[in-house]
């Protein structure tokens, strides 16, 4: 069954998805996997610990605000709430890291880009060329620019999954977009320059985005989804190494005659 342009089908693309769930444990990317998933924790916990003494320093500021200005309870009650308050912006920073894991994601994987797809291309491609390391700072700004991005679309969604629901749809199909590029255009630009891995992307839009479900589908499961790089990038390695099969003229550009 076509998926995308080129006639490439979905069962394509859910074997492609198999391969990178089933190489995530082989030794060759073992090793990767237990330090995506420890530099993802210990990021997550210090956004987590910055953030609660945020709050929970102004929750203390405005009880005492308010204690001073009304005057009409004892201290004690004041304590009393603004504990309960820093009780509840560590439960709601919980959830949060929740939603902030596509943003970690971005950053952490722009560390180990070229390991994953290394290790994919020769499980999986051996007899092809293999593709060219990243230069460190153009991975690592391109994971940069998509984790302000997944962070912006976090704060703009906020609102409606609070009191919508509306949100929860919006941060999955943003996920899938979002992390489908930025994970495309790292395994596209191994063999080709930045603006023809964007065009190649654009090119297959519709295709790309369909499998970046697979990928907001696995950031949105917990615990899971710190593993994310690693799925994200050998996933999109087959998906870029099918769709270099089928649409030949969007990986390399036309020769004069």
């Amino acid at each position: 069954m076509p998926c995308g342009a080129g006639g490439l089908t979905c069962a394509a693309m859910f074997e492609a998805a198999f391969n990178a769930l089933a190489q995530m444990f082989a030794p060759a990317l073992r090793h990767v996997l237990l330090k995506a998933v420890g530099l993802a924790l210990i990021l997550i916990v210090f956004i987590g610990i910055l953030m609660h003494r945020v709050l929970a320093a102004w929750a203390e500021t405005g009880a005492n605000w308010a204690e001073q200005t009304s005057g009409f309870a004892p201290h004690a009650v004041w304590a009393a709430l603004a504990w309960i308050l820093s009780i509840m912006a560590g439960l709601g920073i919980i959830t949060g890291a929740l939603f902030l894991m596509p943003a970690v994601s971005a950053f952490i994987g722009s560390f180990f880009v070229d390991e994953i797809a290394d290790a994919v291309e020769r499980e999986h491609y051996p007899a092809d060329a293999p593709g060219r390391a990243l230069p460190f700072f153009l991975a690592l700004i391109e994971g940069i620019k998509v984790a302000a991005l997944a962070l912006l679309v976090y704060l703009c969604a906020l609102p409606f999954v609070l009191f919508a629901g509306l949100g929860v749809i919006m941060l999955f199909l943003a996920n899938a977009y979002l992390l489908s590029r930025e994970y495309f255009e790292l395994a596209a630009m191994r063999f080709r320059p930045p603006r023809e891995a964007k065009a190649m992307r654009k090119g297959n839009a519709m295709y790309i985005f369909i499998a970046g479900l697979f990928i907001a589908m696995f950031v949105s499961i917990p615990v899971v989804n710190l593993a994310t790089p690693i799925f994200a990038m050998a996933f999109m390695v087959h998906i870029h190494k099918r769709l270099s099969g089928v649409r030949r003229e969007l990986v390399e550009p036309p020769r004069a005659s």
